[in-house]
């Protein structure tokens, strides 16, 4: 250790400069998982984190909420299979919305039963209990829509107040208010007169008979092949463009996770190779082969960490804030889960140098091999 520590006082700008680079690519690391997650969230939050287990889709809609439409005929189906208990109708839509004076795209869910559609907690405010009442999502609380805000539907003037806020609901990455469907239904009728009547866009459904929610979806998939049952889970996280999303920050986390080790080996590699000579001497004068390993692996270990600690200390603030539409967060799992990743993966990639430290044969102290 003090053979370690004295070497990286002797070069101080040269291990300060690798401590930043790792720095810098831990930032980017965290920043980029806090990035994905909102992202995600911002899309298809309002379906994880509403309070029906299974959703029915129509074939037809692609599992997109706003392109299915469920037949009187579907419904009929999904309401006759054995094991289905509670069913509520959820629609959606998406309207221009004046907010604080500014106007924007909203997506309006309406549901009709608060335990088969709403949001399944709510951080402030209450759920909606008369006409005219929304809940909207926390994220855009600031925009015009926190609780006591009025909006206002456009060109019609219908209005709604925000009387709670729930977190990660948001659909489409944009602003979302969960209503009644009564609500929903007039809201429609304003902007469009000519729609009298409005089928659900998906069915809400819950199981009955101790059922678990995977055999729900067998048994209602089972009725027809018109009808597309998803839990809750695989309903957000099958949504088209989710997966791409997912795919394409994978490759850039595998990217990420080669770029340290390569930098942290390399690095140890031409130091070594540059103190061939020091190291020679010090095993020709009876310094152990294990001890110098040892120092090495020290060094890289205080390296990683110090990197990552200063990495992590720029990436805190950042994931306390929003980037556009998308609210980030501090991602704990992540942090702990890249921690003990770019840990073992900088110190294995030492162990290239320390392999030439053990090759080195002392007799070559006196030959002058050490520094061929």
């Amino acid at each position: 250790m003090f053979l370690a520590l004295k070497e990286m006082a002797r070069a101080k700008v040269r291990f300060s400069l690798l401590i930043v680079a790792i720095g810098m690519l831990v930032f980017l690391i965290l920043f980029q998982q806090s990035l994905q997650n909102g992202l995600l969230t911002s899309f298809v939050g309002a379906i994880r984190n509403q309070s029906a287990p299974v959703l029915v889709y129509s074939v037809d809609g692609r599992r997109v909420i706003q392109g299915s439409i469920i037949t009187p005929d579907l419904e009929e189906l999904v309401r006759s299979t054995d094991g289905v208990g509670e069913i509520g109708r959820i629609t959606q839509g998406t309207f221009t919305v004046t907010a604080d004076g500014e106007r924007y795209d909203t997506t309006l869910l309406g549901y009709d039963d608060p335990g088969l559609g709403a949001p399944t907690e709510l951080v402030e405010g209450d759920y909606p209990d008369a006409p005219g009442e929304a809940v909207g999502s926390d994220a855009d609380a600031a925009q015009g829509f926190g609780v006591g805000d009025t909006v206002t539907i456009e060109p019609s003037g219908f209005e709604l107040e925000i009387v709670g806020l729930a977190r990660d609901v948001q659909l489409n990455a944009g602003p979302t208010l969960f209503v009644g469907i009564d609500d929903y239904t007039a809201a429609l009728q304003s902007v469009n007169p000519d729609a009298t009547s409005v089928l659900p866009n998906v069915l809400a459904v819950s199981g009955s008979d101790g059922l678990t929610d995977g055999e729900v979806v067998e048994r209602i998939n089972a009725r027809s092949q018109e009808l597309d049952a998803l839990t809750r889970n695989d309903a957000a996280d099958e949504t088209p463009g989710v997966s791409q999303v997912r795919q394409s920050f994978l490759i850039i986390f595998f990217l990420y996770g080669l770029v340290v080790p390569c930098v942290t080996g390399l690095f140890f590699l031409i130091v070594t190779f540059q103190k061939s000579g020091a190291l020679t001497l010090l095993r020709a004068i009876g310094a152990p082969a294990r001890r110098l390993v040892w120092s090495l692996l020290f060094q890289a270990t205080l390296i990683v960490t110090a990197g990552y600690l200063i990495g992590l200390a720029l990436y805190t603030p950042v994931s306390q804030q929003r980037l556009g539409g998308i609210p980030l967060r501090f991602e704990t799992t992540a942090v702990v889960v890249w921690a003990v990743l770019l840990l073992v993966l900088g110190v294995a990639s030492s162990l290239l140098s320390a392999r030439r430290v053990l090759a080195i044969d002392p007799i070559e102290a006196t030959t002058g091999g050490g520094n061929r």
